[in-house]
């Protein structure tokens, strides 16, 4: 890595690949495949084709659909020029795409494959005038733009929006840096680490929702390493098989729940996983059986990665040797900070508790956000002054500097790898004429890590049925994030100020587990 440590733009990478690797692959999805060579120009050809239809830098572009090549050579190109990208997930519903475009400003959207619908999907919901471009029309953009000089952008520059749900009300958009997304890289750059160190023969699946920091992430650190990213449209077993067997993947990143989904494939235990050197997953711990089947099917060595949006994901490691199919203490730990990231562990006051106390998780680091996107109010609450930022976890760290999450203060849900926050989902709720009252907790779910309850109070004299509020919540929200099962009581436990304690509505499903994070 050393030749690139000094790197710390898209810019500089994909000009450094370009001469360097001209003929390597650079980017595979499904038969269409492209050189270092061909992307860099088809990314300057972007970039000079934005800044031809008066974009400028700072300005934002969004895409609505799967992960694809062509999401990737939009997303490079306009970070080359300092124009930032937000990605959109295809899950959500259309009210929930338009919230997004709006808060964005953006001038222009891209619509990924299969997703030209969007445009009538959008149809009166946007308050500002984008121009909206299908996928063919967005390649043909590409293919004949002419080639112009421009100003790359800086290791300061805005250059990727990423959404995350926040407990109370909309998303919020974490804007993320050159050197958010790059330089942390330099701290490990002489360090045998097996995150950040890589063979020249490896490759990377790209198989997470590019809306994720998950998903782009394992494009750009494809990028960084100057690999082939290879690109699935979305996770499914058989493009996973594909990619390990014949575009040989060595590595890729899945949550617990997709493993699961690999392992139950009939095609699972036929496939030639020789080249598979590491499987990277994240947003929950991995249970010591699915481990021990995973070890045993796939002869890879497992990586934790913990993080979260706002600090361009990975920030803590638990390595493969802390991985013991005996089981072992530390597999139930988030593993240790990654060089160059600061962790500390506060109490109520604000002050550092001692080892082994449970207080809330802050880190810094060169991959904290630069703030959330047009809200200073959230961004100081969620960032201080000296560049820390409160993750909302509860934790602790032990003596040998390991990283234990112990239950989430913000109450969020992770179901299947994505995120759902309670009161999104009790506020679509909350209109149906039979709910007086609801509270959305996250129950523990063999396949999804996590399943979405609603638990309701009846308004007087009326019956809730189950399956209504269900169907009421599917019509106003995306489907992933709607209850899969319904609750109903005569009311709700609170505290002495009134607040819900959700705390005490989950503890009968989480009996029997370490803590009430699945």
């Amino acid at each position: 890595m050393s030749d690139t440590a000094d790197l710390i733009t898209f810019d500089q990478f994909l000009t450094h690949w370009a001469k360097e690797r001209p003929d390597r692959v650079a980017m595979r999805e499904e038969d269409r495949v492209m050189s270092y060579a061909e992307l860099e120009e088809r990314t300057a050809r972007v970039a000079s084709a934005l800044l031809a239809a008066g974009l400028e830098r700072g300005d934002r572009i969004a895409w609505i659909g799967k992960n694809s090549d062509l999401y990737f050579t939009l997303f490079f190109g306009a970070a080359r020029a300092g124009i930032v990208m937000a990605p959109i997930g295809w899950r959500l519903s259309p009210v929930e795409w338009a919230f997004i475009v709006n808060d964005t400003r953006a001038k222009i959207v891209f619509t990924g494959p299969g997703f030209d619908a969007a445009e009538d999907q959008l149809a009166g919901k946007l308050d500002h005038d984008p121009q909206i471009i299908g996928a063919d029309a967005a390649r043909a953009m590409i293919d004949g733009a002419r080639r112009v000089a421009f100003d790359p952008s800086g290791p300061a520059d805005a250059v990727l929006q990423l959404y995350t749900s926040g407990t109370t009300g909309n998303p919020k958009g974490a804007v993320l840096t050159n050197t958010n997304l790059f330089a942390l890289r330099r701290n490990s750059a002489d360090l045998d680490l097996p995150y950040t160190r890589w063979e020249d023969d490896e490759a990377v699946l790209v198989a997470m929702p590019c809306a994720h920091i998950g998903g782009t992430g394992l494009g750009i650190m494809a990028l960084a390493a100057g690999l082939p990213g290879i690109i699935l449209a979305e996770f499914n077993p058989d493009g996973v098989f594909d990619a390990v067997e014949h575009h040989g993947v060595t590595r890729f990143f899945i949550v617990p729940a997709a493993l699961q989904m690999l392992l139950l494939h009939p095609r699972c235990a036929s496939v030639d996983y020789s080249r598979l050197k590491y499987i990277l997953y994240g947003a929950a711990p991995i249970p010591l059986d699915l481990l021990r089947q995973c070890i045993k099917m796939f002869g890879a060595q497992f990586i934790q990665a913990y993080g979260m949006t706002e600090t361009t994901g990975t920030i803590c490691m638990l390595p493969p040797e802390d991985h013991d199919p005996e089981g072992n203490r530390r597999m139930r730990s988030a593993g240790k900070p990654l060089p160059g990231v600061e962790i500390r562990i506060l109490g109520p006051d604000g002050e550092e508790v001692p080892t082994g106390e449970v207080g809330e998780v802050v880190t810094r680091s060169s991959n904290n956000m630069q703030g959330y996107w047009n809200l200073p109010d959230a961004t100081a609450r969620t960032m201080t002054a000296g560049g820390w930022i409160h993750t909302g976890d509860a934790g602790y760290m032990d003596e040998d500097g390991y990283l234990y999450i112990h239950d989430r203060m913000k109450d969020m849900i992770i179901s299947g790898g994505e995120n759902v926050y309670p009161a999104e989902v009790e506020s679509a709720i909350y209109g149906h004429p039979a709910v007086q009252e609801v509270a959305v907790i996250g129950i523990p779910d063999p396949k999804w890590g996590e399943t979405v309850k609603a638990v309701v109070v009846p308004k007087a004299g009326m019956t809730v049925e189950p399956d209504d509020i269900i169907a009421w919540a599917r019509e106003r929200i995306a489907a992933f994030k709607a209850p899969r099962s319904v609750d109903v009581i005569e009311a709700l436990p609170r505290n002495a100020s009134g607040k819900i304690l959700r705390k005490d509505l989950r503890a009968p499903y989480w009996e029997g587990y370490e803590r009430m994070v699945n």
